[in-house]
């Protein structure tokens, strides 16, 4: 494999395709690993020297091979439903795959998540079967064993019923086939996600602490950190699932306020016999493109004597190139539309290209997340 620098971390290369990363991430879970069992290693296995915390690196590797086997799992399995994987990226929290776009049914998505846990449960199984096989010993014994461990907890723990984990696709699932719709189901396994964070923080931290048994400060730390992952996982498994609800109420021409085009050469005065409150005024290029939108303030600065003679593009700001959308965009066509162009406003016209409005991404933010639009819409009035 090469090794290739990029955003995602050290390229290592493809595997079937795949272009696979090793976060920078990572190495502070492979350094954690060695300073936490080096030390362990060292004392039981006193011959090992300074080869246990080299051992313990080991563990590292093999964690992080059984998570490119888990993750390869759900790549390979989603090409068979015609899903095209863009990337593995292996990292402080185990890795993920990320697909490009896709056509999801219920089940499909439950074969395509399961498939992970499926391929850690059969890694294990052949390091169980190997390990008793063969009985090996020293270091060894020691790495095939953790080989095994790990796979076997990286499976049981993806399986549990709740998002971010693997798991919770099965209550996706149920939900979105009982009801028929995606975003609730993705809402509830984001939900049963934190309540296993809950009940995580209570079984391992809470419980021991209540029952007076003592808890080791690195283990709780470890614990802590993994629930605030999956704590944080499932809170955004829950807010795109309600962008996505909101997706298809939102529209181009509902969104956008009312505008009129107007000739670069008009005359500021001209504007206000046209002008209605929330009016926005754009201004449209000799080749009929919109150019610019009137700046109500840049207006209001105009002394009253130079009205006349002041042609709206002096007071304009200008568009983006390209910034304008059909009137009929709507749902994830307009967010695809907004996506490709610059800026932050974007005219609005309809068929024959005529400019019926202007919308502002500060509005599509708000009608998206279901938050208010901040201070600074305005017309010209």
């Amino acid at each position: 494999m090469s090794s290739v620098t990029s955003r995602d971390g050290l390229r290592l290369g493809r595997l079937w395709g795949i272009p696979i990363y090793l976060a920078y991430s990572w190495f502070i879970i492979a350094a954690f690993t060695v300073v936490t069992f080096g030390p362990m290693l060292a004392g039981s296995q006193p011959a090992l020297g300074f080869g246990a915390y080299v051992v313990a690196f080991m563990y590292a590797v093999l964690l992080l091979l059984s998570v490119l086997a888990h993750e390869l799992a759900h790549a390979l399995t989603a090409m068979i439903f015609g899903w095209a994987s863009e990337k593995i990226v292996l990292n402080l929290w185990g890795g993920h795959t990320q697909f490009t776009e896709f056509k999801a049914t219920p089940w499909r998505s439950v074969l395509v998540a399961f498939a992970g846990p499926v391929a850690n449960f059969v890694l294990a199984g052949l390091g169980w079967l190997a390990a008793t096989l063969t009985q090996p010993d020293g270091v060894a014994g020691i790495l095939l064993w953790i080989f095994t461990w790990a796979n076997f907890v990286i499976a049981i723990f993806n399986v549990l019923p709740g998002l971010p984990l693997d798991g919770g696709r099965l209550v996706e699932t149920i939900v979105w086939t009982s009801t028929g719709n995606r975003e609730k189901g993705t809402i509830a396994a984001g939900w049963a996600g934190r309540i296993i964070v809950v009940l995580i923080v209570l079984y391992f931290i809470v419980r021991p602490f209540l029952l007076g048994e003592g808890l080791d400060f690195k283990f709780a730390i470890i614990t802590l950190l993994v629930a605030g992952f999956l704590w944080m996982g499932a809170s955004e498994a829950i807010r795109v699932a309600r962008m996505r609800g909101r997706l298809p109420a939102i529209g181009a021409a509902q969104l956008a306020e009312p505008a009129y085009g107007v000739p670069q050469d008009l005359p500021v005065a001209q504007l206000f016999s046209a002008a209605r409150p929330g009016t926005a005024f754009v201004v449209i290029a000799p080749d009929g493109s919109p150019q610019a939108v009137v700046d109500p303030s840049a207006v209001a600065a105009v002394p009253a004597g130079l009205l006349p003679t002041t042609p709206v593009s002096a007071v304009s700001v200008p568009l983006a190139p390209g910034a304008y959308v059909p009137d009929h965009a709507a749902g994830k066509e307009l967010i695809d539309y907004l996506s490709a162009l610059d800026g932050n406003q974007y005219a609005v016209v309809d068929s024959q290209g005529r400019v019926t409005g202007l919308l502002r991404q500060a509005t599509v933010v708000a009608a998206l997340t279901g938050r208010p639009e901040g201070p600074g819409r305005a017309g010209t009035h």
